[in-house]
């Protein structure tokens, strides 16, 4: 009988135990659920709090009668099934409302960020946004691996709504968000933004010529590429560049500390080696190219096959040794590569490319990285320059009083596409929504975003502003680092760059 007792106690105490966790778990989940309706204001998820109290405390409906299956096959499949589905939808809720990875495509943020980082991405640093395509594959962007069809459901499509977030972008803020020109897609040319192509080979041709540049497809806000630039320019401000130096409201501001500009290096013959290169921190897509039987060699060339006299090229930033002037390289370097090169004693002359350009009186809107926004309004600039532009701030008003050619071109993604407005231009005159109008109040602030890598980024000096509802999120720390340059015994893995802050000044 004693016996008998004990057991029961012992079996009374170890449902009680459970239990108490049981309410422990509903308790915290409930919790959890009611400050994300109260962030989020999605009152439609506190049908959920009677689902939790069913599945922890009272159990009215067998939630998971499935593991009690006879068939050991089938309650192994379930198990994975179960498994997979809980997995998707964590992912899903963290991607969309918490933190999502980036990698680092491209080197227009070098030195700053590296390709080959990748990069956990905060949402909540500046609110995140409510999903405007719910429904969508996680940890797919636009499109499934390997298939190629589309990885979201094109409709629904919500309205733009951001919620609290834990800050605001200020200048110089490294940040991550939708590619603005990536609305629309020439499925065959992908990395070459859509506009500019147009521009160059004329938007018939590209609708036409299907072999070269395939299906044209419109994607939705929150589908487009990502991309990550520094903010340079906040809503409201006037934003001008001159000599490679930037003005707001005509005053010049502080460039990065890894702020990068093309350079011509010039030596007395003496080769700079791929070592030499690899120690500076300059990667081979910088300095490599490609010769007639598909090599790769380094990009060099003779000043003296410029086809200008010694005169010319003299006062072009080249020195004369010895009747010669040997061998060029144009690089990016930043100011410390720039003196560690100055070092070396076979190195004759460094100048900036732009100043070279310059003084060899070559404009720009001679390739996809020069043209300069907005790209249908006809504008003459060297390279470094760009002309004064207002950025856009919600609540406030564009006068079409002058200057309304360069204001149509400068402001009508904003007015038409961003904001969706219809927007026509005839005879000289505005019409928004069918009405004649002689201003426009934006709803949304807006963004200028650049690169670090300045002569080597496609930003916002060549498609425009970046509108509030693209902004994704703030990069916070590098979790990951892989140099595509090197093997994975030869130092693959950057180790000095993990963990470190994702968005340096």
């Amino acid at each position: 009988m004693e016996k008998s007792a004990s057991n029961k106690l012992d079996n009374n105490t170890e449902k009680k135990k459970t239990g108490t966790k049981q309410w422990i778990y509903a308790i915290l989940a409930s919790i959890c659920c009611l400050l994300f309706v109260i962030w989020t204001g999605y009152w439609a998820v506190l049908i959920l709090i009677p689902v939790i109290i069913d599945i922890y405390i009272t159990k009215f409906i067998p939630w998971g009668a499935w593991r009690n299956a006879k068939n050991p096959h089938v309650r192994k499949i379930l198990d994975w099934v179960d498994a997979i589905v809980f997995a998707l939808v964590g992912v899903w809720i963290i991607n969309t409302f918490f933190f999502q990875n980036y990698q680092i495509p491209s080197s227009s943020l070098e030195k700053s960020l590296l390709v080959g980082d990748f990069l956990c991405v905060s949402k909540v640093s500046y609110g995140a946004r409510s999903p405007m395509t719910p429904f969508s594959l996680p940890l797919m962007q636009h499109t499934f691996p390997f298939f190629g069809f589309k990885s979201y459901l094109e409709k629904p499509q919500l309205d733009y709504k951001r919620f609290t977030g834990t800050g605001h972008i200020d200048r110089n803020d490294i940040v991550v968000f939708n590619y603005p020109s990536g609305d629309t897609v020439a499925l065959n040319a992908q990395n070459s933004d859509y506009y500019v192509i147009c521009m160059r080979d004329q938007r018939e041709n590209v609708w036409r010529n299907k072999s070269a540049y395939g299906d044209v497809v419109y994607r939705p806000v929150d589908r487009r590429e990502n991309y990550v630039k520094r903010c340079i320019g906040l809503p409201g401000e006037t934003i001008e560049g001159r000599n490679d130096t930037v003005f707001i409201n005509g005053k010049a501001i502080a460039s990065p500390e890894n702020m990068q500009l093309a350079y011509i290096v010039q030596t007395d013959g003496t080769p700079i080696t791929e070592e030499m290169f690899s120690e500076m921190g300059v990667s081979k897509d910088d300095y490599m190219t490609y010769n007639e039987n598909g090599q790769q060699v380094v990009r060099a060339f003779n000043p003296a096959s410029i086809r200008v006299d010694s005169l010319t090229l003299t006062n072009l930033g080249f020195k004369a040794v010895n009747g010669t002037f040997g061998i060029a390289y144009q690089v990016p370097l930043t100011k410390k590569m720039i003196a560690e090169l100055k070092s070396k004693p076979f190195v004759l002359s460094i100048f900036g490319r732009n100043e070279y350009l310059k003084a060899a009186n070559v404009k720009r809107n001679t390739d996809e990285y020069d043209y300069v926004y907005p790209i249908t309004y006809k504008q003459d600039y060297y390279a470094g320059d760009f002309p004064a532009l207002w950025i856009p701030k919600r609540g406030e008003t564009i006068k079409f009083d002058g200057d309304i050619d360069f204001k149509v071109a400068a402001y009508i993604r904003c007015i038409k596409n961003y904001e969706l407005n219809d927007f026509d231009y005839r005879d000289g005159k505005v019409y928004i929504n069918g009405q004649q109008a002689d201003s426009y109040t934006f709803k949304y602030d807006y963004y200028f975003m650049m690169g670090d890598n300045r002569d080597n980024s496609a930003d916002s000096r060549v498609w425009g502003f970046v509108p509030e509802d693209h902004v994704v999120g703030k990069p916070l720390f590098i979790w990951l680092s892989l140099d595509k340059d090197k093997s994975w015994l030869g130092g693959k893995i950057r180790w000095n760059r993990l963990f470190t802050s994702g968005n340096k000044k």
